[in-house]
């Protein structure tokens, strides 16, 4: 059985999705790969209740690593490209250079890098968010680059632009 559900949040949206017991995707509307609520999902908050407690104390400054179950899809590299990301620090930013070294993987995979992290299907949870370009500039995020500004400032990465 699938469920489903909507939140409000300081980005706007986000789709929650899971099993039941683990969150399998968790998305913006609009953003690409995200899944089609399909008519046998069963629309119901109460799975997610960990999960939006969770993402409430990150929008009010009050967590900054998610311990959330969920299930891993994806193949075998796009998981090892996750795993990295899982490891970046609430409020660090790296680059698409410093994750493939870090994943021993030589310059002409970037591209396969950065599509693997942009197939994640867990935002937020999983902080690609936090990878950008080597000369600092925000390059492509699922949920869109304003949003990823929003959210690297919301931790510190960025400082706010001033009006």
């Amino acid at each position: 059985m699938t469920a489903w559900t909507t939140i409000s949040s300081p980005l706007g949206d986000l789709q929650l999705v899971g099993d039941g017991i683990t969150l399998t995707s968790l998305s913006m509307p609009g953003q690409r790969n995200a899944p089609a609520v399909r008519p046998d999902w069963r629309r119901d908050a109460g799975p997610f209740a960990e999960v939006i407690r969770q993402l409430e104390a990150y929008f009010a400054g009050e967590l900054t690593r998610f311990d959330i179950p969920f299930t891993d899809s994806g193949t075998a590299f796009q998981q090892r490209v996750w795993r990295e990301l899982d490891e970046i620090p609430y409020g660090v930013t790296t680059t698409y250079g410093a994750l493939a070294e870090r994943l021993g993987l030589p310059r002409d995979r970037i591209q396969a890098l950065g599509a693997a992290i942009g197939a994640n299907p867990l935002l937020l949870v999983r902080p690609c968010h936090r990878v950008i370009g080597a000369d600092g500039s925000m390059r492509g995020y699922a949920g869109g680059v304003e949003r990823k500004i929003r959210l690297l400032t919301h931790e510190g990465a960025l400082q706010p632009a001033l009006l």
